[in-house]
Formats: structure tokens, sequence, C-alpha cells
């Protein structure tokens, strides 16, 4: 099962972000399957929360949608989303927001609004949903999405969730609570805010990924760490987790859920 491919490789290094015990605000798609691959394998003890109002939700397979059955029959409770984000989310609780995005800047701002101009968009997408309190209000937000020039732009489109808004201590300045994205990770690497500037740098490429390839799929002039790191590859009880996990989920669904 030594055998991976950048898709796994993506979400297990995002689920391994997750620490045991952490109150994980999560976004649908591949944040969910991240986030309850981490709760299958390392982190029994995460306590899963989305924004229909579920806490502690242990699904058997990947919801469609915050809407799905699944999350509040599993859930330790269910609570109004009034709650979810007045009580937990702007009340200080959530450890980490965990969020995908269609498009982000090298300051870990996401746009999931529309692609070309607000008035007449080549593209709407879904929109905020939560996001922008997510990426706001949790202590910590970690963002996982597949590298492209099309998803890792120079400039955004719009600006849907706040990052770092224009780097440094703009965040700050802005009054907004918490770190911000600590991590961008995607199917060829991992990402982190540098120090004093918060532009997102390279810090660890995924195995049998070159810089070429990251600066390639990368809508900027993508900066590297001092010293970059190669990514552990997923392990065999990992793998084992994630492809039963998928597997359910297209039994049940149809698909292996988080795809996009």
């Amino acid at each position: 099962m030594s055998a991976f491919n950048t898709n796994e490789m993506m979400t297990v290094a995002a689920a391994r972000r997750l620490g045991n015990g952490s109150v994980c605000f999560v976004g649908i798609g591949l944040p969910s399957k991240a986030a309850n691959l981490a709760r299958l394998t390392h982190a029994p003890e995460v306590v899963l929360i989305y924004e229909s109002g579920p806490i502690g939700a242990k699904p058997s397979v990947l919801p469609l949608s915050i809407g799905d059955g699944e999350l509040a029959e599993t859930a330790d409770t269910v609570v109004p989303t009034g709650e979810i984000f007045r009580y937990w989310l702007q009340g200080g609780r959530i450890d980490v927001g965990f969020l995908g995005a269609a498009q982000v800047d090298k300051y870990g701002n996401i746009n999931t609004t529309v692609i070309g101009d607000y008035h007449a968009p080549k593209v709407r997408l879904p929109g905020a949903g939560g996001a922008p309190e997510i990426a706001g209000s949790a202590k910590k937000v970690l963002i996982i999405l597949k590298q492209g020039h099309r998803t890792f732009v120079d400039k955004l489109a719009f600006i849907t969730s706040v990052g770092h808004g224009e780097g440094g201590d703009h965040r700050k300045r802005l009054g907004l609570p918490g770190d911000g994205p600590v991590a961008i990770i995607t199917d060829l690497c991992i990402m982190e805010p540098e120090a004093g500037t918060n532009e997102f740098i390279v810090t660890s490429l995924h195995p049998g990924v070159t810089r070429e390839q990251v600066i390639e799929n990368t809508g900027w002039q993508i900066r590297f760490a001092d010293s970059v790191g190669t990514t552990e590859a997923p392990t065999a009880a990992e793998l084992a987790a994630l492809r039963d996990l998928e597997g359910r989920t297209a039994a049940a669904h149809g698909q292996a859920g988080g795809e996009e």
C-alpha cells in the first residue's frame, strides 16, 4: 500500500495538521475529508463542528452538504446555527477553521464568489457561506485546495474571506482575532506564512514534486523557505483509513466526497 496519488498526499498532509482534542470548524468537501481522516487516525478526540449545528460529528461517510443528516445523526449534540457562530466561533472556542477555496492569493485571502468582474462574472461561484466568519474568528485557519494557475492567483477578483489581507500586520489592523491562515496544503506542497510579511512561502514539497512544478502552478512569484523539507509520505494506516472512508462514501453517495 506504499503507492499513493497526489490527492491522497494532500488529504493526509492536511489531516496531520489537526491535533487530537482540538475543536475544528469544518468546511464541506476537501476540508471535511481531511478532518474526518484525522478523526479516524491520530486525532480520535478531535471535535468536528459544522455550520448547520452539529457538534462532535462522527460521520461514517462524508457528508454531501452541511445539511446532510449523517452529521446530525452522529453528533454529540445539535444546536442552532446562530449558537455555532456567536457562542462557538465568535466566542473564541474554535481552535481551527478548516476551509477550501476556489482561489487563494499569496496572503491567504480566499475567493469563493466570482471569477472576473463582479457585475458580469465569467463564473459565479457558490459564495461565502460561513467561510468569512470562520476565516475571521477562528484561532487558526487551514486552507486546502489543488494547486494551479487558476487557483493560485496574483490578485483575487473578489476577496470573500480575509486571510492576512495585504500582508504584514494588516490582519491585526483590521481588528481580526486569531492567527489567520497558518498553512495552505495543496497536491504539490505545504505553504506557510513568512514571519513579518505573512506572505505564503513553500516550506515542504511532497515526495517527487520539484520546485519547478510549484513555480509553474502558481500565479505569483512563489518563494521558498531557506530550508524546504520533504513531506512525509502517507503511512499504510493513513492510506487504508482514507480509502475505506472514500469507499464507504462512494457506496453511499456514488462519489468519494471532497472531490472538486
